[in-house]
């Protein structure tokens, strides 16, 4: 899962940046609030982490601008305004959760997970499709109730379709989730993620669909 934080506090950002590490997310990471914007734009990301004190560019004027642009990624604020009208106005910016400083990396881990489900429609907390399910809070893979071994790209690609289970996902649209900046990206990826997958899960449970990418039926039979 491919998260964006933008935090200028260096020692508080890398903490964050390697605590949702730890919690089987990709996190990207800027620290001004220009880039923030730029960032957040492209739409490569399933949730935001957002600082309000940002340099260049305050994170309410981040989010004001975001939600006036109809970006639609879910935004956690993170921030050490802890007045009720500060929150109050946060939310009513377009926040779909808010959090004040210090907080305990497996509570922002965990609200992180329920954004994104709510984000994608979904209600329960872990996902499947047939005999396969995925436990996101425990990072672990089930088939027919036994555990299969996958890689972290796997695992996230695994996500991104049960997430969009009945929906198409082309092959751009699954490297964006997969890959951080600056990763060197083979051309055959996600093919040769997908192929993985299929061998240790069935080779029925992920649908190429020609010429346009790759989806989870969201009632397999």
């Amino acid at each position: 899962m491919r998260i964006l934080l933008a935090e200028d506090d260096e020692l508080l950002g890398s903490g964050l940046r390697a605590g949702l590490a730890q919690n089987g997310f990709q996190v990207d990471w800027v620290r001004d609030g220009v880039a923030a914007e730029r960032e957040l734009a492209t739409g490569a990301y399933q949730a935001m982490v957002l600082d309000l004190g940002l340099p260049r560019q305050d994170g309410m004027d981040v989010l004001r601008s975001a939600r006036a642009r109809r970006v639609t990624t879910p935004v956690l604020v993170l921030t050490a305004r802890d007045a009720v009208p500060a929150r109050i106005a946060g939310l009513d910016a377009g926040a779909d959760d808010y959090l004040v400083k210090p907080v305990d990396l497996h509570e922002l881990a965990a609200r992180l997970r329920a954004l994104v489900r709510r984000a994608h429609g979904q209600s329960e907390t872990r996902l499947a499709a047939g005999a396969v399910v995925l436990d996101p809070a425990a990072h672990q893979v089930l088939r027919e109730g036994q555990p299969v071994e996958l890689s972290n790209r796997e695992y996230d690609l695994l996500h991104a379709l049960l997430l969009n289970a009945g929906r198409v996902l082309s092959r751009e649209q699954l490297e964006q989730r997969l890959y951080q900046w600056g990763s060197e990206i083979n051309s055959n990826a996600v093919e040769v993620h997908i192929y993985h997958l299929r061998r240790k899960l069935g080779t029925a449970l992920i649908e190429t669909v020609r010429g346009v990418g790759y989806r989870i039926a969201r009632d397999p039979a």
